[in-house]
């Protein structure tokens, strides 16, 4: 790869977002902004070779783009209108003023836009990749299992709704600005997840979802200095994706937390995770993703799996069940209880969980049910759950570790 390539490949990652954003902003006109932004980015590809990186990429790029925005407006006789109303337009090095929500970017305004509540949660992290991350049709069509064509029209739908809406291309003011913000978190923890641990398929990571969704993350923690929940949630992330490289083994499979060579943990991730928290926690408004973050630091810090303290996380879990009341919360508390206090004392918990009904179908129910049993040497009981648990889940590594675990309990 030339430097220029490499140029253009970085202005990629850091610009696309922005200059897309931009356009928005300008034409009101999403597809063109995508197109004349894709364009940019072609001649960046040839001029740069021939005439040097410039001293400011992502200025020249939005130059570009949006000349390129107005000479297809000028073509358009029945886009006059806008062409009037945009060529008054320039592009400011700064923001020119301050919103309602006293907070001024396009891409800030952007991902509100793509997260806005009006839309399907699939189409908010659609959207959200294609116009912020640069993803393409195909790529985000294989993130969510789905022909590209059937995207493609998701996406149309998508775009044509904020238009027909009149959803406001905006950061909401002030009073709208907390629910709205745990929306944008909400979009961004899900597509960190779908990258982290897939929902189906043969593979159990996709390393360039996670790597996207942090890579939002880190644009809206520097966006929302003050707001320590984005913070929380990129500490939770960076906790969390530490632990990548030792999930599966070189043959693939799963490998479980406690059997994990924690040599292969990504130390700078887990120091930087630890930072943001700590940063975040000074705040003294612990939500939830701060409270998940201080759970995947509990699991971070401890050196091998005897060390890690149990009676904190399952107190950590008790806090979040507060906030946010949830089964799979309560689920997780139990694994915690039966670590620190023995697994008959979780497994009660889980089996009062099961009887509530509320996490039927939900494949980790009974797999935790047969590891607590396994714990406890019921073996046929455990085979039962075991088997259970392999009726329902979706991905190939959970499956064939499931099977690993059955046959250990002769099964």
């Amino acid at each position: 790869m030339t430097d220029a390539e490499s140029a253009v490949a970085e202005a990629f990652r850091q610009e696309w977002g922005k200059v897309v954003a931009t356009l928005i902003r300008m034409t009101g006109d999403w597809d063109l902004a995508e197109e004349c932004a894709q364009d940019a980015f072609a001649a960046a590809l040839s001029r740069w070779g021939t005439d040097g990186v410039p001293d400011r990429p992502g200025a020249w790029l939005t130059t570009t783009a949006r000349n390129r925005a107005l000479d297809r407006l000028r073509r358009t006789k029945t886009e006059a209108a806008k062409l009037q109303e945009v060529a008054v337009l320039s592009v400011p090095d700064e923001p020119a003023g301050w919103g309602e929500s006293g907070v001024e970017d396009d891409r800030l305004r952007l991902m509100f836009t793509c997260c806005h509540p009006a839309l399907t949660l699939e189409a908010r992290v659609a959207l959200t990749l294609r116009t912020l991350a640069g993803l393409t049709t195909a790529e985000i069509a294989k993130a969510f299992l789905v022909p590209e064509a059937t995207m493609a029209k998701r996406l149309t739908r998508a775009k044509h709704k904020i238009r027909d809406a009149g959803i406001p291309y905006r950061v909401p003011p002030a009073h709208l600005l907390p629910e709205r913000t745990v929306g944008v978190l909400a979009v961004l923890y899900l597509l960190f997840n779908e990258g982290y641990a897939a929902t189906a398929g043969d593979d159990l990571l996709r390393p360039g979802l996670s790597a996207e969704a942090m890579r939002l993350g880190r644009l809206l923690t520097a966006l929302m200095p003050d707001e320590p929940e984005a913070a929380g949630l990129l500490a939770l992330m960076l906790l969390q994706d530490a632990r990548s490289a030792a999930r599966l083994d070189d043959d693939g499979e799963l490998v479980s937390l406690e059997e994990q060579d924690r040599s292969r943990w990504d130390a700078a991730k887990i120091a930087e995770g630890i930072r943001l928290l700590e940063a975040a926690l000074r705040r003294q408004r612990a939500g939830p993703y701060q409270l998940q973050a201080a759970i995947a630091a509990c699991h971070a810090e401890a050196a091998q799996a005897s060390d890690t303290d149990w009676a904190q996380i399952a107190q950590l879990y008790g806090e979040l069940r507060r906030l946010v009341p949830s089964a799979v919360i309560e689920l997780n508390r139990a694994v915690a209880v039966a670590m620190a206090d023995g697994p008959a004392a979780g497994l009660t918990l889980v089996d009062e969980l099961a009887a509530g009904g509320a996490l039927t179908g939900y494949y980790l129910l009974p797999a935790t049910r047969a590891d607590l049993l396994r714990r406890m040497e019921r073996s046929d009981e455990a085979a039962a759950s075991y088997r259970q648990a392999l009726d329902l889940v979706a991905t190939g590594p959970e499956r064939r570790y499931l099977s690993r675990r059955l046959a250990e309990v002769g099964g």
